[in-house]
């Protein structure tokens, strides 16, 4: 049931016809902590997996360790500027454990769906001076503990700017999050900023920065990360990638490491 949106996004990308237009550079959503402004060329489809993710949060004698498997996110274009994706996280483990009695809980669920249009405002393949806006929702079909209980939506406005290899990037973005007890809402933003680098011909890198205030009911909490990133691209159709992100205040996880591929087709 799940893999249906994701079906009809591949079967509508597959009867489009592309559009007279010269092939577009790989611009895949991962790795990293922003969003990218380019949208996927008309007709293609980008496959984009997270093989794992691990992250790490301590709060006094607590500690939970989050993995997720199976991160899978789907991009299609709609027209030369417009995209649709789906994503969807196969598999999510949860283990809470307190360092003073031992005691250990477990969770093993799957994640939310999303669902999100991308429109560029200008320059689509990411080139020069792009910017874009990029609506989505969240529907709450995962589990306990690993989905988050509601739906949620937001807006994120990605720009960039390339100067020759290296590029600079913005993500503002405003959510409707959803509060900590999985019932209701309420208002988060943030934003990303970013520094990308080409390292060779194949292999890119990136340093980000990542702000974020949530102000839930429970609890508000501002939380600040720092992010490397690097990927390789072994053909104009692919790339491998890897990623670490470091907590800089008491409010953000403490370590995240993650890794993933990208295939467009």
């Amino acid at each position: 049931m799940l893999l249906r949106p994701m079906a009809l996004i591949a079967a509508f990308a597959a009867a489009t016809p592309a559009a007279a237009e010269g092939a577009r550079d790989l611009c895949p959503d991962r790795p990293g902590l922003g969003t990218p402004a380019c949208t996927v060329a008309v007709g293609d489809v980008v496959a984009e997996l997270g093989i794992g993710d691990w992250t790490l949060e301590k709060d006094g004698d607590r500690r939970t360790d989050s993995w997720a498997f199976g991160d899978a996110l789907l991009r299609a274009g709609l027209t030369s500027s417009l995209k649709v994706q789906v994503g969807w996280t196969m598999l999510g483990h949860v283990r809470e454990r307190d360092r003073t009695t031992g005691e250990t809980a477990r969770l093993t669920r799957t994640g939310d769906v999303t669902l999100a249009l991308r429109q560029n405002l200008r320059n689509p393949d990411g080139s020069g001076f792009s910017a874009a806006a990029m609506p989505y929702v969240t529907l709450p079909l995962g589990g306990a503990g690993v989905g988050a209980g509601d739906w949620g939506a937001g807006l994120i406005v990605p720009v960039s700017f390339e100067l020759g290899a290296l590029s600079v990037g913005l993500t503002p973005h405003v959510d409707a999050a959803v509060d900590a007890d999985g019932d209701g809402r309420h208002l988060a933003f943030g934003s990303v900023a970013g520094l990308g680098f080409d390292l060779s011909d194949t292999v890119s890198a990136a340093v980000e920065v990542s702000f974020s205030r949530d102000r839930d009911p429970a609890g508000r909490a501002t939380a600040w990360l720092a992010g490397f990133s690097a990927g390789w691209q072994p053909g104009a159709d692919s790339q491998w990638d890897a990623g670490v992100n470091v907590g800089l205040n008491r409010d953000s996880p403490d370590l995240q490491l993650y890794a993933g591929y990208a295939r467009r087709f």
